[in-house]
């Protein structure tokens, strides 16, 4: 990193620093209350196709008749958010489908009030407390600078350019040999595109972590260094992260602003991506949306061009500069699934389906052994729903990188994008699992 743009970095930091020293409320205080009378819903659907209601017909109900926030579809069911106040709104076509309902105290959407600490203790990836909250844009440069001056011959920071709203973005270079990580295979992974998701963030910084902590302890990921340079972009979406921390928790898109007579602002960046991008891409595409024209105010607007988002353009632009890459990991959340390609259509299978699969599966397993949870593996839009423009197409199909995954994270519903700070540290080691797994299957193949 050039020193002018090291020091815009640290400059940026030290800003923070001298904030409001407003009382300090950690972020594992944000626990799930059923006591609560506030309230807001995480309801289940069950689909029924026998009886027309698949899912497609039911998130079309939602979206016309509740104009409710659709957060998952899965292949049986469909999760939908019912803010307080909305808890009895009803829809006479789905009253009599089966659901379950989990109270969401709105404690949950507000964002902690935190303040960064000047120090957390990096020097270990076991005892450290900084993996036990959540943390905003300000706390992710002081975790910064703490590996650069950690690790300084093992780690860089790299600028990959600006957001809408003018924030640097970088991603963090993890290697073991300065002189030879040109030559090692290349691993990419991002942290959460959709600014809701917040666990997805967090993993990548639990990750970047184990792979610089020391090789004795539980979940160091540091001897991956030795056949692997690591790149990990930890806020693909800065605009949106800040903006869920200080007015909408569950805020989904960039802040772009679309045009000068659009209502609405930011596109959906998991959908903005040059790979058989679609102006038409709904959320899912339902029979009405097939022909009616793309909505900029719906979260999955995927905006007007392929790279319209400067945040997907910067990470695309990067990765051309990288060498030998071979896997590249999106974290998001939720699901609890390890996705292949394709995206766009659940018609067709990449020609690498075979070892993906495997390879994925293998993964899975050994997420399992951390800590007992159950993740699937299979293709993306047979786990969820067809939606092109995804960055996990592009990884294969464009940038050529044959081990791409998307890889939802927990949990399976109770709690969905609200997932509470006490499940960081599990989730991050569960996923240290995960990669060491698909590293050594990368590595076994190759030789």
């Amino acid at each position: 990193m050039s020193l002018p743009r090291l020091a815009v970095l640290y400059t940026a930091i030290a800003v923070v620093q001298l904030l409001s020293s407003a009382a300090y409320v950690p972020a594992s205080q944000m626990v799930l209350d059923q006591t609560s009378a506030a309230s807001a819903i995480l309801r289940r659907i069950t689909t029924d196709p026998e009886r027309g209601w698949d899912a497609h017909s039911v998130v079309e109900d939602l979206v016309q008749s509740l104009n409710a926030d659709v957060w998952h579809v899965g292949q049986h069911h469909v999760d939908v958010y019912l803010p307080q106040g909305s808890a009895n709104a009803s829809s006479p076509s789905l009253d009599d489908l089966p659901h379950v309902d989990t109270h969401l105290p709105n404690a949950l959407l507000k964002a902690p009030r935190t303040r960064p600490q000047s120090h957390w203790n990096l020097s270990s990836l076991a005892n450290t407390t900084f993996h036990a909250e959540y943390h905003a844009l300000e706390d992710i440069y002081i975790f910064t600078r703490e590996l650069l001056d950690l690790y300084p011959d093992n780690v860089k920071v790299v600028p990959i350019g600006h957001s809408v709203e003018n924030r640097e973005m970088f991603a963090l270079e993890i290697f073991k040999d300065e002189r030879t990580k040109a030559k090692k295979t290349g691993f990419v992974i991002t942290g959460a595109q959709h600014a809701r998701e917040w666990i997805a963030t967090s993993t990548a910084m639990f990750i970047a972590h184990a792979l610089l902590a020391d090789p004795s302890e539980s979940y160091s990921m540091a001897p991956l260094l030795s056949s692997y340079t690591f790149y990990l972009v930890l806020v693909p979406n800065p605009d949106g992260y800040v903006y869920t921390w200080e007015t909408d928790r569950l805020w989904y898109k960039n802040r772009q602003t679309l045009g000068p007579n659009e209502k609405c602002v930011g596109l959906d960046m998991n959908r903005n991506w040059g790979h058989k991008w679609k102006r038409r891409a709904d959320f899912p595409a339902t029979q009405a949306a097939k022909k009616a024209p793309a909505n900029p105010c719906a979260p999955w607007y995927p905006g007007h061009r392929p790279f319209e988002s400067p945040e997907v353009n910067n990470i695309a632009n990067f990765i051309t500069t990288l060498p030998n890459l071979r896997a590249y990991i999106d974290l998001r959340s939720y699901g609890q699934m390890i996705s292949t390609p394709w995206s766009f259509t659940c018609k067709k299978t990449t020609k690498d389906a075979e070892d993906q699969l495997e390879a994925a599966l293998g993964a899975a397993a050994a997420i399992r052994i951390a800590h007992g949870t159950t993740f699937t593996a299979g293709g993306l839009c047979k786990s969820t729903y067809k939606a092109p423009g995804n960055v996990v197409d592009y990884m294969y199909g464009k940038a050529g990188v044959k081990y791409s995954y998307a890889v939802h994270l927990r949990d399976t519903g109770t709690y969905g994008f609200l997932l509470p700070p006490q499940w960081i540290r599990p989730v991050g080691e569960e996923t240290a699992n995960m990669i060491k797994a698909l590293a050594a299957f990368i590595v076994n193949k190759k030789f």
